[in-house]
């Protein structure tokens, strides 16, 4: 199959507006196609054959002109496209842009999104978390933009805290390590031993593992 061309879409999204009763045109002024219907706005359609983010560029400075601004984009086989699809609706979404897709395969054109002013929806629980995750968290132990490297929580920063006091004291209880080191869910944590680090050596008694004692230097 040879390289798409924008202007294998231009036919198939031309006749689409036609089709809902616009006058349309191609590249007026800066825009790729205007659709004209007597009494509304005019409808502006940014051509490309796929999510890019001059596309997006494109679209939104159309929006000085109308509210009805869409992005038009070729459809691609398989699942990568669908991916990529859901998360570039997302972002069109939020930028009040509408999204149309064209199978040029047979011309048929597909509108997942119509332009519409957005406001986003708050999370309580997530934002919750957020707060809940920055108050536990000692310092600022991590480097912002790290990727491939372990991020140190406050779950782990509290693992850490049992580790050390099992390494210097023994197998100990968990309502010990508890009162000990201030972690109130410290037999929660052993007991689930999300990082491994931790072994029940009897009913409610714990130590550490090879891991564990790794994980504090010993």
């Amino acid at each position: 199959m040879g390289r798409i061309l924008e202007t294998e879409l231009y036919l198939p999204v031309k006749t689409f507006l036609e089709g809902q009763g616009y006058e349309v045109k191609a590249e007026v002024g800066a825009a790729d196609i205007v659709a004209c219907r007597e009494g509304g706005d005019p409808v502006i359609v940014e051509l490309k054959t796929g999510f890019t983010l001059s596309l997006f560029h494109q679209a939104v400075d159309r929006q000085s002109i109308t509210d009805a601004v869409y992005v038009a984009v070729a459809r691609g086989p398989g699942k990568r496209f669908l991916a990529s699809l859901k998360n570039n609706l997302k972002l069109a979404r939020r930028l009040g842009l509408g999204v149309i897709v064209v199978r040029l395969a047979d011309g048929h054109v597909e509108v997942p999104l119509d332009p519409a002013s957005y406001a986003p929806r708050k999370s309580k629980p997530r934002k919750a978390r957020l707060l809940r995750e920055f108050s536990r968290r000692v310092g600022d132990p991590n480097t912002g933009g790290s990727t491939r490297v372990t991020l140190v929580t406050a779950y782990r920063q509290d693992a850490i805290r049992c580790a050390e006091h099992l390494h210097t004291n023994g197998p100990s209880r968990g309502a010990d390590v508890a009162k000990a080191t201030g972690v109130t869910r410290a037999t929660r944590m052993m007991a689930d031993d999300h990082y491994g680090w931790f072994e029940r050596v009897d009913r409610g008694i714990y130590g550490l593992t090879v891991k564990g004692r790794g994980a504090v230097g010993a």
